[in-house]
This record gives C-alpha cells, structure tokens and sequence, in this order.
C-alpha cells in the first residue's frame, strides 16, 4: 500500500483532511464492457488518490462483461502492485447490474471508508479529497456527488438537466430525500453506513442509489453533497425511454416500500449464529423431474451459508438421480404431503427444519436471511414469500399475476411479494423453516387436514406454543405456479374448501373476514341475478336488481384496475383470472363451511391442481 504526501487534485489544497476514525478508503468500480480501458483508469485513479496522500486499495467490479475486462483488472492488479498500490479484482459470472456489482465489491473490501465511483472515470477521482474534507466537516455519513451543487463544473446536455431536475422533484415528493442528486455516480460512505444499507437492499438496477440513501435517512444517517466536476461532451450516454421506464418502476417500488410499508425500518437483522444452525431441507414430491433437480441445486448454493445443510426427498417411488452426498433420498409410496413430510422430520439431523415443495427453489440469500432469527430462542419458525419465477410459461405467470393482486389475497399478499418483516401465524409450508424440536413435540403435521396441514401447524407453533412466528420478506423462494385457469382454479378450490372447513374448526387464523368475502360476492351476483328475473314481478325487485347491478359494476371496475397492464392480453387474462378466482374460492368456501369433515383430506397430489 502507498501513501504518498503530495496534493494533486485535493481541492482542499493540502493533504486530504481524515474524517474521525478514518484509516484506508477502499474505492469499488463497477465496470462492465470496458475492455482495456479499465487499465488506463486504474492507474488514473491510483495515481490520483496517490498525489492526494490518500491510503487506498482499488476494488473495481466486472459486471459480467465478457470482453476480456477480466483479464485487463488482473493485469493492473500485477502493474499497480509493483509500484505499491493494492488492487483487488471481483469478477461477476453474470450481469446482474450496477446494484449486485456494488454490493459484491463492498463485501471484498477492507476500508473504513469506502468510495463508489463508476468505473469509465466519467467523475474524476481528483475530487475525492474534497469528499473526504467535507466528510469531516459536516461530520456526515455520506457525501455524494451532485450535478446541481452550486460549485459543480459540469457541462452536460440540456436533456439531460431536464430530466435530472424532473427526477429529483418526483424524489422529493414521493421518498422526501433531503438532496438534489442522487444518481450521481460518486458517493463516499462510512462503512458502517454502507453496511447498513447493503444489508438491506433489495433494488439492484435502476434505481439502486436512491434506495441505499431511502434506507440510510430512514436509519437516521447524515448526508451531504458536493461538488463535481464532469464533462459529457461526446459521450452517447443511455437516456431512453426504456431507461426512464425502468427508473421510474423502481422509484414507485422504493416509495412504496419506504413510505407505505414501513419496510426498511421494519428489518431486524441479527447476526449469524456461529456456527450456523444446522439444516435439514425437507422435500416431499410426488416423482423426480426438472424441478426438483432445479430445487436441490440451489439448496446447493445455500450451503455457502450453512455448511452443514442436508437435503431430504421423499418421491414416492426411487427417482433414479445420482444425487451428492449430502442429499438423502427416502421413498415413501403413494402418501400425503405430509405424510412425507412427518417422515422427513423422523429423518432430519439438523436443528432446523426447512419445508420446500419441489416446485419451489430458494433464492439467494435464502438461509442468510431466515437464520440469524433464530437465535431469539423465542422464534419458533420463519418463513417468507413465494414469488413467481420468471421462466414460468405465460398462463402460469398470470396464475402469480392473480395471486399477487391485493384485491385476491389482501393481506396474505406477502406470501407472493416481499413486503416487510413482521410476526406471522400462518404461512404456507413451500417455504417455512421450523425448529426440529418443536416440530416433534407439536407431532408434525395432522394429515387429515391437507391441504391446510401447514395452517393447523402454524396454528399450533403461535396460538398453543406460544412461538413466534417470524416473515421476513428476504427469506424468498421462487415457486412455480399452476397455469391460468383449470389447473390455478383447481387449487384455489381446494384452499377454499379448507378454509371453509378451517372456519369452524380452527376460528384462530381462519374465522376472518377477508375469507369471507368472495363467498358474500357470489351471493350478491347470485340475489342481483335472481332480482334481475324477478323484475316483471315486482319493482322492488327491479330496484334491487339496478342496486346490486351497480355494486357489480363497481367490482368489474376495480378488477380492471387492479389488473392493469399496458399489455392487452396481460390484462384480460388477470382480470379474468382475478374475478374466476373469486367465484370459485366463493363457492367452495360455502362447501367446506357446510362440510360435515374435512375436504380432500383423502386426495393424493401433483403439480397440476
């Protein structure tokens, strides 16, 4: 490492001022498709930081580019090293945009402080002096660079200032951000600012910066601008439609998640047990196929997290899969879910308990998020939501588009989106990690009540055990869904059924009113319908019919609300999905309320409804 004394570009005019507790800045570069001009921009920016008398690592970030941009870092890593700079390359296997280059950087760097810059050097790292001097100054947590600073030396298209002062006015009213510039791309943080953001990000494109300064304002952390100094002459830049539209998506996401849900103040993250728990993935399936192998291989990428992880399938007859050593195959025969669960219990070893169907797989992150909780030994189980993966053909797809609509599934939304962290007592057993012990002293799961077995469950860990139950929304799982609308249909008959059922049986979580209301809308179409008939008659059953025919109307207009897309077929197919799903749940909730035992209880299963 060099630590040089001269001043260069420290706008200070003298060596770089420390802010308190200062000792090394890392400085992480996001680069993708800049082939060999990452070399040049190395030794730019190390010599730079090196004149300002700055102590510096380079932690620059190929983004997936497949130009040979990787091999260009290792070799300023080499030249840089000879004359005493440090340079830590990261290579992405895969784009996955600025957002997961930045956090991959951070995670591998070692400085107190640490600078994001944008690895093209369109912001010059001579400023950084003055980043560090401000820093110290205001005493804030962050600095960003700003394109609006009174003191900015910018020259920079008209379009361009256009669109930044829109965008910050719109950030203003919808996140209330106290700054004018957030996209920027210069920011130096403290690390434990930078921490604290990353660790709860969940934008990892479009409008990444805004979210890391939504969440540390929200955490109370200090921010202050600076001036910059940038030139966009002949620079082709990237402001098209798509890119406003992709922007504007992820700000409406970050409003929402900031001002409506609360999310990033609700987050209680814990550490990491050391050493982790251990786990036992329990997954029940009928046969093997292409989604169980996708479900066992990224339970594989989750034993980065708990090393100890074991996976447990339970077919009902051999699969005939070479399976690794730390996945266990157990044959059943022809049995319930959870029957084939109870068994995987009697089998596990470890100390948690993970349930996935086989049409699920989790996502990164996964145990990360879901096992830290369970060192509050009050915790009795975790779960979280189930979204719709993104190759699911366009049936299945619009299956998820149904259930992620507030007017379907109203609070149980957060099954099938992320929303925010919060105490459960009934979550959905495709994604659900439970204590060993406390499942074998609840007994598993009740067979008779399937397919609510894992609402009987819930039940039992909150209501009877006195547990908690805790969703966090970035413990996820990509579950696949059943096609619109026979095979979608068929399953929400079935979790009506047994919510109906569930009503008399279990009034704790299931006597609620939100599941009785499809059954009240059957019945208002069902008397406007028999009114509308009965209209020669009498007129008051023409007026009844008028009313209920506007209550109707007004339903059918909500339902095109909420389906909207600016896809014609999209939009058809979830409104119609939306208003099919509510009759049918309607009816046959009706049918399991007026059920003398409970539905399907003897009903084998599969993946098609």
């Amino acid at each position: 490492m060099h630590d040089g004394t001269t001043t260069g570009g420290d706008r200070s005019g003298g060596a770089a001022e420390r802010p308190a507790g200062f000792s090394l800045l890392s400085v992480v570069l996001p680069c993708y498709r800049l082939g060999p001009k990452i070399e040049a921009n190395l030794a730019r920016c190390a010599a730079s930081l090196r004149a300002q008398g700055i102590p510096f690592e380079l932690v620059p970030v190929d983004d997936g580019s497949g130009d040979g941009s990787d091999a260009a870092m290792a070799r300023a890593a080499a030249s840089l090293a000879a004359e005493g700079a440090a340079v830590r390359p990261v290579v992405l296997p895969r784009n996955g945009g600025k957002g997961a280059a930045l956090v991959a950087g951070f995670r591998e760097c070692r400085g107190s402080h640490v600078l994001l810059l944008d690895g093209d050097l369109e912001l010059s790292p001579d400023d950084t002096g003055d980043f560090l001097r401000r820093m110290a100054k205001t005493g804030a947590d962050v600095v960003i660079g700003s394109k609006m600073h009174p003191e900015s030396r910018i020259d920079y298209p008209w379009r361009r200032r256009v669109a930044s002062r829109v965008y910050y006015g719109l950030v203003k009213l919808l996140v209330g951000l106290p700054v004018h510039d957030t996209q920027t791309g210069m920011k130096l943080f403290t690390r434990k600012a930078l921490g604290h953001a990353f660790d709860r990000m969940v934008t990892k494109r479009f409008a990444f910066d805004l979210e890391v300064l939504a969440i540390l304002r929200d955490a109370g952390y200090r921010v202050a601008e600076a001036p910059i100094e940038l030139d966009f002459t002949g620079k082709a830049g990237s402001l098209t439609l798509r890119n406003v539209r992709d922007v504007l998506v992820d700000t409406a996401a970050i409003f929402y998640r900031t001002r409506i849900l609360g999310y990033y103040r609700s987050l209680d993250l814990r550490p990491m047990p050391s050493p982790p728990p251990s786990v036992t993935a329990v997954v029940a399936c009928p046969a093997g196929s292409a989604m169980l192998r996708q479900c066992v291989d990224a339970l594989a990428d989750q034993r980065a997290t708990c090393p100890s992880l074991e996976a447990i399938v339970l077919p009902d007859a051999p699969t005939g899969e070479a399976w690794p050593d730390w996945v266990r195959e157990i044959p059943t025969g022809k049995v319930l879910p959870s029957e084939k669960r109870n068994a995987g219990i009697r089998a596990a070893r470890g100390e948690i308990v993970a349930f996935l169907d086989d049409d699920a797989r989790p996502l990164p992150g996964w145990l990360e998020h879901a096992l830290p909780h369970f060192s509050d030994p009050a915790v009795g189980a975790v779960g979280g939501p189930a979204v719709t993966p993104p190759e699911d053909p366009f049936a299945a797809k619009m299956s998820g588009r149904v259930y992620e609509s507030p007017l379907v599934s109203g609070g149980a939304r957060r099954r099938y989106i992320p929303t925010a962290v919060q105490d459960e007592d009934d979550l959905p057993s495709c994604n659900l990690l439970v204590r060993a012990a406390l499942l074998r002293e609840i007994g598993g799961f009740k067979s008779e009540n399937w397919p609510g077995e894992d609402t009987v469950l819930c039940l039992e860990i909150v209501h009877r055990r006195g547990r908690r139950m805790v969703y966090d929304p970035a413990a996820v799982a990509a579950h696949h869904r059943r096609p619109l609308f026979g095979p979608h249909l068929r399953q929400v008959s079935r979790y009506a059924r047994h919510r109906g059922h569930f009503a008399k049986k279990f009034p704790e979580t299931s006597r609620r009113l939100a599941y009785f209301v499809p059954s009240a809308l059957l019945a208002g179409t069902a008397g406007t319908l028999a009114c509308a008939l009965l209209a020669p008659l009498a007129r008051a059953f023409g007026a009844l019919a008028a009313a209920g025919g506007g209550v109707l109307a007004l339903y059918a207009l909500a339902v095109l609300a909420a389906s909207f897309s600016r896809n014609l077929r999209t939009w058809t197919w979830t409104a119609g999905g939306i208003a099919a799903t509510h009759y049918a749940y309607g009816w046959n909730f009706l049918r399991g309320l007026f059920a003398r035992s409970m539905p399907d209880g003897v009903r084998a299963f599969d993946h098609q409804g």
